[in-house]
């Protein structure tokens, strides 16, 4: 049950971003990329996924016998949460060059900004 809410939050977030993505505002095209690469993020930590542990995998679980709990890759989530960063660095970056854009042009619209020369 599970996993098959993920791959639909996973599928509605690229569906949302690539519609945002084929709008003339250039804002909305900001706010795509920002929703796919947190899909993308979503996508890494579904795969990551839970496994069981063992002394060999997690070195400080070795004292407690046999019934060590389930763990989690923590690679996965420090990967993730790097993107998270840098995905959010770039969306305040891109939105500060769209708003250069918009005193330089008067417009957002992406098809005008193209006839300019």
């Amino acid at each position: 049950m599970t996993a098959v809410v993920l791959a639909a939050t996973v599928g509605a977030l690229f569906a949302i971003g690539t519609f945002l993505l084929l709008r003339r505002d250039l804002i909305r095209i900001v706010w795509g990329l920002a929703i796919i690469s947190q899909a993308a993020n979503v996508y890494l930590l579904s795969m990551g996924g839970i496994a069981p542990a063992t002394a060999d995998s997690v070195p400080i679980l070795a004292g407690h016998g046999e019934h060590v709990p389930q763990t989690a890759d923590p690679l996965v989530q420090a990967l993730v949460l790097t993107a998270i960063v840098i995905g959010f660095g770039m969306t305040a970056f891109a939105l500060v060059l769209s708003y250069r854009v918009y005193e330089e042009h008067g417009t957002l619209d992406v098809t005008e900004l193209g006839d300019r020369e």
